[in-house]
């Protein structure tokens, strides 16, 4: 039999799929730019209206609820409302009612009247109750939100479902944008609105549209918070803020000594901090031994209002404290300012004037839609009432068409040709219910027509005069004044006339002993505990390299072997005992990798020169004066010459002898005058001693604390000079390091 032949299977041919590759920018475009956009434009920078979307759904949800002037309802009805318009949780929702809550005071001009726990601004700890238990209503100042909301004042969209409706701003009779504080952080971008007073704010946009050239902080002199506090006004910061809508000022606490019971009680405090922070900063400083006027603090902030209390230790200045307190505590704080602001969906940054500028170019046209909505109403009316007084000539004929028109359909077009009215007209008079067919009833409504017709006139008249809306603007605006009466909490003081802390002069200055290892430890400690205990403690193979009295307000420079000058006050260092190794400098002074201490000087008025020895047997001489600096400086480079290892340094105030010893056996005594003073503390120097081979200096001493056989056989007058060979005698000299 013949074998059958096997077809050849095909081979099949495997590729893996490529992955699909995109530019990194193409993706950020499509995917990352919406997401930034949404967050700019629908989250965190408010509009002309002073609002967030998530603040305007709210407010606009409980209007819809009839919250206004109503019995308040349960907090949590209202969130699950808002969730219509606002896709987010009940927790975030809640959140930003909190915020707009009377109790809360968060804001100068709360827009939520509420009941229950809704926690405090000003306290971290202070956490609001569940929705199920707090009670809301709108409070009376939403009526200047909502007055004109269904006068088509402004533009409705669809919901986030397409199901509602809602405003893209709130028609606001007032600038509420500069009224409400507001902070927000988008992406790229902040904002952060301090919050100003309604009257202050009122009266300046009055001023505004009567002059675009006033003096804005003639009615508007600063800032106002609701938890009060003392603002140290800078009146050319301050209006740098109000034309570019960026900058900061000071605000610090109010605060009372009470001379019976000896403690201080703060009652208002800086809006940007809370009672918690300030306690907890207080505790650290008393617990470091920083402050030790202070016996005891406490919060007792009740129902009445905030309140933290400092007891005093016995003979303390309550002045001098505060004055520390305000500058080492959140007790005094800088506000900043960055009125970054939507207009047309696009964030600007603009000051006080810019924002009047396009919040009254935007009220304005507010306004205008709100006129022509109600000339429109009072023209249709007008126009029904016209068709009425058609009917009066002929009642009797109108009941004769009615009534002999066969069908309902025929009703109103048999009317319209029989008084020459339009379908309007008819639908209106064929609505009238049978009783007001009467000459009474049709003569009152026609009598209207008088009325309407001047309305409309005058209503027409505003519509094309710009200073008639700005009239109508300014009254609403005087209105709010005398309803919303909102007296300044925040007091005005002028920055000049606050006396400047130096904190030197609230530092306890008393004698200290110093001490330096070689291996960088640093020691300060009182006379007291050094009679308690005088044996130092060294690291296994350190040992001392300086010693000296000071006492605690002075000024240290400590030399590296980088070239460079660590500057410090003895009061930045902690007292300690001799039992403790002591402070690490190049930890504690923030030293390059590796670098050490060599040297300490205590530069006094940095008057006399300091004298440095090298390795290579040269010697610069400089004024110490050229360390002294006017700012606050810790750390200066090229301190010295960097040609050649150091050896000794020497702080001259006056000509001594200096003896300097090298490798090869030999001592050198010099008078320090031979050595001149240069001008520049790099300076290479002078050839003193002269070295031959590998020899170098090792070591240098004052001549007062070296002890010689006989001292003048080392003596040179002139430089450079070799030295002479140590005697045997003189050599245990050597060894001391």
């Amino acid at each position: 039999m013949a074998k059958k032949k096997n077809k050849q299977q095909p081979v099949r041919e495997y590729h893996a799929l490529e992955p699909a590759t995109q530019r990194i920018t193409e993706t950020l475009r499509e995917n990352y730019m919406p997401y930034a956009m949404s967050v700019i434009v629908s989250r965190a920078i408010p509009e002309l209206d002073g609002f967030k979307p998530s603040h305007r759904k709210l407010l606009y949800t409980m209007y819809k609820m009839g919250l206004m002037g109503a019995t308040r309802t349960k907090s949590a009805n209202i969130v699950g409302q808002t969730m219509k318009l606002n896709p987010h949780g009940d927790s975030a929702i809640y959140e930003t009612m909190v915020r707009l809550t009377r109790g809360n005071e968060a804001l100068l001009t709360p827009f939520v009247d509420s009941k229950g726990n809704f926690g405090k601004v000003y306290s971290r700890d202070m956490a609001y109750a569940a929705s199920r238990y707090t009670e809301a209503k709108l409070d009376k100042i939403c009526a200047e939100l909502f007055r004109e909301i269904d006068a088509d004042a402004v533009d409705f969209v669809d919901n986030y479902d397409g199901e509602l409706k809602e405003p893209t701003l709130l028609p606001t009779t007032f600038p509420n944008i500069l009224v409400s504080a507001n902070t927000g952080i988008a992406v790229g971008m902040a904002s952060a609105f301090c919050g100003f007073n309604l009257e202050e704010v009122c009266r300046t946009t009055i001023a505004y549209l009567q002059d675009k050239d006033c003096d804005l902080m003639e009615t508007l002199p600063a800032p106002d918070f609701p938890t009060g506090g003392e603002i140290l006004l800078d009146r050319a910061a301050m209006r740098r803020i109000y034309e570019t809508g960026r900058g900061s000022f000071k605000v610090r606490a109010k605060w009372q000594h009470l001379r019976r019971e000896n403690l201080i009680e703060i009652t208002q405090i800086p809006y940007t901090t809370t009672i918690e922070a300030i306690i907890d900063k207080i505790a650290d400083l008393v617990k470091s031994g920083k402050l030790r006027e202070i016996s005891d603090i406490r919060d007792e902030s009740d129902l009445s209002g905030l309140k933290i209390a400092i007891d005093l230790k016995k003979g303390v200045d309550p002045n001098k404290l505060m004055d520390r307190l305000m500058q080492l505590t959140p007790l005094m704080d800088s506000c900043s300012c960055n009125f970054n602001v939507l207009i047309g969906g696009m964030p600007k940054v603009l000051g006080v004037r810019g924002i009047l500028d396009e919040w009254v170019k935007w009220r304005t046209e507010c306004k205008r839609r709100t006129i022509r909505y109600d000339l429109g109403k009072k023209r249709e009316k007008l126009h029904l009432l016209h068709g009425l007084r058609v009917i009066l000539l002929d009642i009797d004929k109108a009941i004769r068409i009615i009534r002999g028109t066969e069908t309902d359909a025929m009703v109103v077009p048999n009317l319209m040709e029989g008084f020459g009215i339009d379908q309007v007209q008819a639908e209106y008079i064929a609505e009238i219910r049978l009783r007001h067919i009467n000459k009474e009833y049709i003569l009152k409504r026609i009598e209207e027509t008088d009325g309407l017709e001047k309305e409309i006139a005058r209503l027409e008249g505003i519509l094309n005069s710009n200073a008639k809306v700005r009239r109508l603007m300014i009254r609403e605006l005087e209105n709010i004044i005398k309803k919303y009466p909102s007296p300044r909490r925040s007091v005005i003081l002028d920055a000049d006339s606050v006396e400047q802390f130096d904190a030197e002069d609230h530092i306890e200055d008393y004698p200290v002993h110093l001490f330096l290892t070689r291996e960088g430890y640093f020691k300060k400690i009182t006379v007291q505990s050094l009679r308690g205990g005088s044996e130092q403690k060294y690291k296994e193979g350190d040992g001392l390299r300086q010693t000296f009295d000071a006492t605690n307000k002075q000024e240290i420079l400590f030399f590296t072997d980088r070239q460079q000058v660590y500057k410090a006050h003895l009061y930045d260092f902690d007292d300690t005992k001799a039992s403790v190794l002591g402070e690490y400098l190049p930890a504690k002074l923030g030293m390059d990798e590796d670098e050490h201490v060599v040297f300490m000087l205590l530069p006094g008025g940095y008057t006399g020169s300091l004298l440095i020895v090298f390795e290579n047997g040269k010697a610069a001489r400089f004024e110490l004066a050229g360390f002294q600096t006017k700012t606050n400086r810790r750390r200066l480079t090229g301190a010295y010459s960097d040609r050649s290892p150091a050896r000794a340094f020497f702080h001259l105030t006056q000509e001594e002898d200096i003896t300097i010893f090298a490798s090869n056996g030999r001592a050198l005594t010099i008078h320090s005058s031979l050595i001149p003073e240069k001008a520049t503390r790099t300076t290479v120097g002078i050839q003193v001693m002269v070295l031959r081979g590998s020899h170098t200096v090792t070591r240098a001493s004052r001549t007062a604390e070296v002890t010689f056989a006989q001292p003048r056989r080392y003596v040179s007058h002139s430089i450079p000079s070799i030295g002479a060979l140590l005697r045997d005698e003189d050599k245990g000299q050597l060894t001391l390091l």
